[in-house]
């Protein structure tokens, strides 16, 4: 009988499932994992800190790179915090375009995690379907706030702008005919909403596209069931929350128990779990892209019918239209004041929690009555997550690592922050 050796395996951060920055330190007796020891720390951007020393509208940005799939959602917790603390409410329209594009990015981040996660354990033709769709979602991003990653769209007050009334088109080139531009700007001829409910239209048949190939596949079904349970009262004690906390059979969803923006006015369910597998946590994701398309299409519905600002009318938050600030001196002081010194906010405190991708994102501000934060704590929810890692791991074969790392949906900017 060959002799079975005790081992301590480095794995990451180079390893490609390990998503290039973690580092796992695995004691391993044989196979089967004994104890996992992640490492991390090593995207540390110190975004917290950073943000104690610029104006409270210049960390905006940095909230899209914290979890860099998920911006849009990442920016919301941050200035719910900051209306808090101001004791402001924006426009109804700019409530129902952020729980949009909320619900855009939670299919964006479902999307990638679906594609990298398949990856990891195999199967390589999900990672490019998701690409795919995740292309069309990315316009609707760049064609709203220019951008196609890093909006920063959501501000204090509403949103930076309203909605545009065409889609950018496809030019001809001498890599593409007449012909072939004309196929792809067939669905670009009409608004943005009108794109977007496009999308809303075709997205449904992806996903059952995405589940043909996975959900009874013999081969992912074998690397996913039984793999990572964590019990209902288990995965409440260890932190867990979003999709991490539902795929144990615990039905809490912050959009539905603590409604903000118009999440009440939303019709929507909470799939949930039954064993607090992999496989359980991939059905769950799965069908919250079926429910994230039904909210988008209601939002749709109510944007068309109304109309109004996208934005409080306060100069002392928000910046005064172009055209007056280019006729108007008082405008003008008001447009240099904001963008040079920003705003005062009251002295306070404020944790706002918002229904992120991948669970509980909750931003902490102290404010001293200062024109940045005295200090900002971000609750990343990929932290626990990660930190259960070894609970997880032990008593699985090594290739159940990667399915483990992978049914997190780990990203490591909001994690080492």
């Amino acid at each position: 009988m060959a002799e079975i050796q005790n081992f301590t395996l480095n794995f990451g951060p180079q390893h490609p499932s390990a998503h290039g920055v973690l580092r796992l330190i695995l004691e391993m007796d044989g196979e089967v994992i004994e104890r996992a020891d992640p490492h991390i720390g090593l995207l540390h951007r110190g975004t917290e800190k950073l943000a104690e020393t610029k104006p409270y509208n210049q960390s905006i940005g940095y909230m899209d790179r914290l979890d860099y799939v998920s911006m849009m959602v990442n920016e919301h917790g941050y200035v719910l915090a900051l209306e808090k603390l101001l004791g402001v409410t924006p426009p109804i329209r700019a409530q129902y375009i952020r729980v949009m594009f909320d619900e855009i990015t939670r299919i964006l981040n479902h999307l990638m995690w679906l594609g990298a996660h398949a990856l990891d354990i195999g199967a390589m033709t999900v990672f490019l379907y998701g690409f795919r769709e995740r292309e069309d979602l990315l316009d609707i991003y760049e064609a709203t706030s220019g951008a196609r990653m890093h909006a920063t769209y959501y501000r204090p007050g509403g949103v930076y702008r309203d909605l545009p009334d065409e889609m950018p088109k496809y030019q001809a080139s001498k890599w593409h005919s007449e012909k072939e531009v004309a196929k792809l700007n067939e669905n670009r001829q009409g608004s943005l909403l009108d794109f977007i409910e496009d999308f809303t239209r075709r997205f449904p048949t992806y996903v059952d596209e995405y589940e043909t190939l996975l959900t009874e596949n013999r081969i992912w079904k074998h690397r996913t069931v039984g793999i990572g349970v964590v019990t209902p009262e288990r995965a409440l004690q260890l932190g867990f929350t979003g999709p991490m906390l539902r795929g144990s059979g615990f039905e809490w969803d912050l959009r539905k128990k603590q409604p903000y923006e118009v999440y009440d006015k939303m019709d929507f369910d909470i799939p949930v779990g039954k064993t607090g597998d992999s496989y359980d946590r991939y059905l769950v994701r799965i069908e919250e892209m079926r429910q994230s398309t039904r909210i988008i299409t209601q939002c749709i519905g109510w944007l068309r019918d109304n109309s109004g600002p996208v934005m409080l009318d306060d100069r002392k938050l928000t910046p005064p239209p172009r055209e007056s600030m280019k006729g108007d001196m008082e405008s003008l002081i008001h447009h240099f004041k904001l963008f040079t010194e920003g705003y005062s906010v009251p002295e306070g405190e404020a944790y706002v929690a918002v229904e992120h991708p991948k669970g509980e994102f909750g931003t902490y501000v102290i404010s001293d009555g200062a024109n940045k934060p005295y200090r900002l704590k971000i609750r990343a929810p990929g932290f626990p997550h990660l930190a259960a890692c070894d609970e997880m791991t032990r008593g699985h074969m090594l290739a159940d690592v990667v399915a483990i790392i992978g049914t997190m949906d780990v990203v490591f900017g909001e994690i080492d922050r």
